[in-house]
């Protein structure tokens, strides 16, 4: 019975040891390194077993009668093998470790340790002689440090390089120009109106001229009003340089002429004009005379879109004086004041027709000058014109 037991756990260890040599190394093809033929196991006859000298205690070694015939296995964890009997092994040497194949164990520079998964640790493979690990494609900053001449820039337009850069340079120009660059002019009338009042029925245009780019361009500017049956009351023009000083605004300077009301004066002037925010159009502007006069006007207007066609335009134009200038009947401080509210009509974007009211105010000593010439300082008119521009 003992007999039959030792050679069934004989059997049984065989068996473990069977599928660990005969682990695949398939994936362990490196350059450089030439793995041994496998070759099929030959069935081996079985261990002869040998009876074990009666163990008296547990101190005691346990001999053997044959030469040459192994050491106990008493690395297998969780085996007992105090009472077990001897097997012989292979005299080559000790048995490899789990998933190392057998024939790498005499493989120089090689230490293959298994993981907890039974795999192959690849660090372990650093030392394996005559076997070459492939190079990585270096670029970016992977590339090693050198004192080779940085690479030149690249130009801002390709095509200098296969054209000569004055005729790629003077082909910008003429694209900017075409594109962008283009000089603009438009003639508008702001104001082209009659003026209904208690018996006294005139007129009134405000009308500007621009001519230039995006940045520089020319203005030119008139505003003035009158009676049917009468003379012109007042009139000026201007003539203005304006640079654009940002997306929205325009700085001017040039001179005012003032043909009326009495005495022709001209006038050098400063102002700006643009955008403000919410969309109000405004301007303003200081005028010195060759007298040394000084006057200052500020206006503005808003567009409120009705409908696409139908637009309320609410108006303000402010003028003051820095002295009193008698002979032109202005007083120091806000002269007058006028205040407008027009709904037009846009038939085309360049022309509507519109009707309105207006209010004007002369203010202080102004309006001291205009009664003592036999006229009313507030005058309030019905207004009807158009508005267009081209």
């Amino acid at each position: 019975m003992t007999r039959r037991a030792v050679v069934l756990a004989a059997t049984v260890m065989l068996g473990i040891a069977g599928p660990v040599e005969a682990q695949s190394m398939q994936g362990m093809d490196m350059p450089g390194m030439t793995m041994p033929t496998r070759q099929k196991p030959v069935a081996k006859p079985a261990a002869k077993i040998r009876q074990p000298v009666k163990v008296k205690s547990s101190r005691t070694k346990r001999k053997t009668t044959a030469k040459g015939s192994a050491a106990p296995m008493t690395g297998m964890t969780g085996m007992d093998h105090s009472a077990k009997p001897e097997m012989n092994l292979p005299d080559s040497a000790t048995p490899p470790a789990p998933g190392v194949h057998k024939d790498m164990q005499s493989m120089p520079g090689m230490d293959m340790p298994a993981d907890q998964h039974g795999g192959h640790d690849m660090q372990g493979m650093a030392g394996m002689s005559g076997m070459t690990m492939p190079e990585l494609h270096q670029t970016g900053t992977g590339l090693p440090a050198g004192n080779a001449a940085a690479p030149a820039p690249p130009v801002d337009h390709y095509a200098d390089r296969q054209f000569a850069p004055g005729d790629m340079a003077k082909a910008r120009r003429d694209m900017m120009s075409e594109e962008g660059g283009r000089a603009f002019y438009q003639v508008m009338f702001n104001l082209a109106e009659v003026q209904a009042r208690q018996g006294r029925d005139g007129y009134r245009w405000d009308a500007d001229a621009s001519f230039g780019g995006d940045i520089n361009r020319l203005w030119l500017k008139s505003e003035g009003e009158g009676l049917f049956r009468g003379s012109v009351e007042r009139a000026e023009v201007q003539a203005l340089y304006s640079h654009a000083i940002g997306p929205y605004f325009n700085l001017q300077g040039g001179i005012r002429h003032d043909f009326r009301p009495s005495l022709a004066r001209t006038y050098a002037t400063i102002g700006f004009q643009g955008l403000a925010p919410y969309m109000f159009e405004v301007s303003g502007a200081f005028f010195i005379s060759t007298k040394g006069d000084v006057l200052g006007r500020l206006e503005g207007y808003y567009d409120q879109r009705i409908t696409q066609r139908l637009i309320l335009q609410p108006r303000i134009e402010l003028n003051l004086a820095a002295q009193n200038v008698p002979e032109n009947r202005l007083g120091v401080g806000l002269t007058d004041v006028e205040l407008g509210l027009r709904l037009r009509y846009e038939l085309t974007r360049q022309f509507a027709p519109y009707v309105g009211f207006s209010y004007q105010a002369q203010t202080g000593r102004t309006a001291k000058f205009a009664r003592a010439d036999g006229n009313k300082p507030q005058t309030k008119s019905f207004v009807a014109g158009v508005r267009m521009w081209f």
